[in-house]
């Protein structure tokens, strides 16, 4: 596909997308603005992100380190002088932490003590400082832990999300911008962001602007802004199909 074909699409896509959001934030009695995309540009080139910018989207998500870190620094030289934050959305091994605080703008996936010691401690040497979401599994709720492939997909437990916001909170480097879920793997999304709306507000109550909710995908993000969603992160929607990394990312 040439660049202006892909262009095009990608336009198209994003017509239809925020068309969408603007209805689902409208039928919840919310403004349109109170929702912001991050579109998920894993897997996908840093000349999608160049094209999207050009559109006016801001925000982006990945969820490898070392993509996302190659990504930044090429948008850096295809994009001069674009306002872009990148958005941290999957699981980080400890060891990933310094290289994830030098780009990263928000971690939605925050969701155990040592890593948010290692993130503030990153990103503090540098005078950083990140938007930290505390990341809850809302799984458990239907008695499934693991994922399909009995993997975990990271979160804190519901009853241990105060604790961890307050941590998040008192840590250097860090500020508590709010929470964040993956939809239940087979089960009613509208419970699941029901229970993370509650959870919400548990975290408002360390921090009063910790309001950030993150929630919902391509296939739930109505549902999610039903119930508060402020971050809708969508991938496939927007892009389409999922490309191989390696087919896009040198």
């Amino acid at each position: 596909m040439s660049a202006p074909e892909r262009a095009g699409e990608l336009a198209a896509n994003l017509t239809a997308l925020r068309a969408r959001i603007d209805a689902a934030a409208r039928a919840a009695g919310r403004a349109p603005g109170d929702v912001t995309l991050v579109a998920v540009s894993k897997t996908f080139p840093a000349t999608d992100v160049a094209h999207l910018l050009d559109l006016g989207v801001t925000d982006f998500g990945e969820n490898r380190d070392q993509e996302a870190a190659s990504k930044a620094a090429q948008i850096s030289r295809l994009a001069p002088g674009h306002l872009v934050r990148w958005h941290f959305v999957g699981q980080i091994q400890r060891n990933k932490a310094r290289s994830v605080a030098s780009y990263a703008d928000v971690v939605h996936s925050v969701d155990r003590v040592e890593l948010a010691d290692a993130l503030g401690r990153a990103a503090a040497r540098t005078g950083r400082r990140l938007d930290a979401l505390v990341q809850v599994n809302l799984d458990e709720l239907d008695g499934r832990g693991p994922d399909a492939a009995g993997e975990a997909r990271g979160g804190v437990r519901p009853r241990n999300v105060v604790a961890l916001a307050e941590h998040v909170a008192a840590t250097t480097g860090l500020r508590l911008a709010g929470v964040m879920a993956l939809g239940p793997l087979g089960g009613d999304p509208g419970a699941a962001f029901a229970r993370l709306a509650v959870l919400a507000e548990g975290v408002r109550g360390v921090a009063a602007d910790a309001v950030a909710i993150s929630a919902g995908m391509s296939a739930d993000l109505e549902t999610a802004i039903g119930h508060g969603a402020t971050y809708v992160r969508v991938g496939a929607a927007l892009f389409g199909d999922r490309a191989l990394m390696s087919d896009h990312v040198r």
